[in-house]
């Protein structure tokens, strides 16, 4: 009879265990979340994984929203419109306005003019910015241009300075700052797997769940449902530009696309329709596929020469698509059109 007082003991020990593995708490590891919005003028959809997704992305959300309304280009109270507003005296900015605009500036040396934040006047005339369509009158454009020139903008700190009669657009900017911003956001939570779409702008954190890389389908620019390829990345961003994403079709029943060229003020049309740049950072990302858009093939073929850390996927008017050797092991045609790997020498 005495074993019998060890029972309640064994019993409260196996209740204890029990207990135990029924509160441990679920591998959430395997377990996405995620967080659709419209923010600047594009739906965007976050993705992340992990115990502190939720957070992650709750932190995410805001500051998207925060910096659409500091960006904003049509926003009267944003760092832009002020800028805009100032008859040519200086105004100060938060410190990310100041750091696109460091940027652009940069990118606009970097390719000659390609990237001009200036260039806003001439996308209002177009109507890209208010959806009024028209051709404006080749005089409007040539005195528009009297006010396009990056150079011209003075950045002190925090401080902005753009001559009288300029004004400045961040839009090929933006969504790279951004898609940065979030990669932080996600990593400050500790979020080590996740990935974004700003409006096309994809960029990733880490790799899937199970350890294998992200996978990341490109337009064609021919189409308005097929895919033209397939990349795989880890820790990088994939952005394009094309001329098929916003475009209107004018009474000569010729389409004109909302990237400009600084030196004449029309659409670009340097013998690209597509240009994905892949790599560390959403902003250079975004700042390149606008700028070398705009440069052209030869060029952008140049640029990417002395500038081997980034992969380029480029498609031109003639139905060609030429990328770069550092994705060649995983780069998947799934279109129609002749694919070829770019010549470093």
């Amino acid at each position: 009879m005495a074993k019998l007082r060890f029972l309640p003991v064994i019993a409260a020990l196996c209740l204890l265990v029990s207990c135990g593995e029924s509160e441990a708490a679920p591998d959430m590891s395997n377990v996405s979340k995620t967080r659709d919005l419209f923010a600047m003028d594009t739906y965007m959809n976050l993705k992340a994984y992990g115990d502190h997704a939720d957070a992650a992305l709750d932190a995410a959300q805001q500051r998207i929203i925060a910096l659409e309304d500091t960006l904003s280009v049509t926003k009267e109270s944003s760092d832009v419109s002020r800028i805009n507003s100032s008859a040519g005296t200086p105004v100060d900015v938060s410190e990310d306005t100041a750091a696109i605009i460091a940027a652009g500036l940069e990118y606009g040396g970097r390719t000659g003019g390609c990237l001009d934040i200036t260039l806003y006047p001439v996308l209002r005339a177009w109507g890209f910015t208010t959806g009024d369509y028209r051709i404006p009158a080749p005089s409007e454009l040539s005195a528009l241009l009297e006010n396009v020139d990056y150079s011209k903008v003075t950045l002190e700190g925090d401080s902005v300075t753009i001559p009288e009669g300029s004004s400045i657009d961040l839009g090929a900017l933006a969504k790279g700052f951004t898609s940065d911003s979030v990669m932080d956001i996600f990593a400050e939570n500790g979020v080590t797997s996740g990935i974004i779409s700003l409006g096309g702008n994809v960029q990733a954190l880490g790799t899937k769940p199970d350890g294998s890389p992200w996978k990341v389908a490109v337009r064609d620019p021919f189409s308005t449902t097929r895919d033209m390829c397939v990349v795989s990345i880890e820790d990088k961003a994939v952005i394009t530009s094309g001329n098929y994403e916003r475009f209107f079709t004018g009474e000569d029943g010729r389409n004109y696309w909302h990237i400009m060229d600084a030196s004449d003020g029309y659409p670009a049309d340097n013998g690209l329709v597509s240009v994905t740049v892949i790599g560390d950072s959403g902003l250079e990302c975004d700042a390149l596929s606008t700028a070398l858009f705009v440069a052209g093939k030869d060029s952008a073929c140049d640029y990417w020469k002395s500038h081997p850390d980034i992969d380029l996927i480029l498609v031109t008017d003639q139905s060609e698509i030429l990328y770069t050797p550092g994705i060649a092991d995983t780069f998947q045609n799934v279109s129609k059109m002749k694919a070829e790997v770019m010549d470093g020498d």
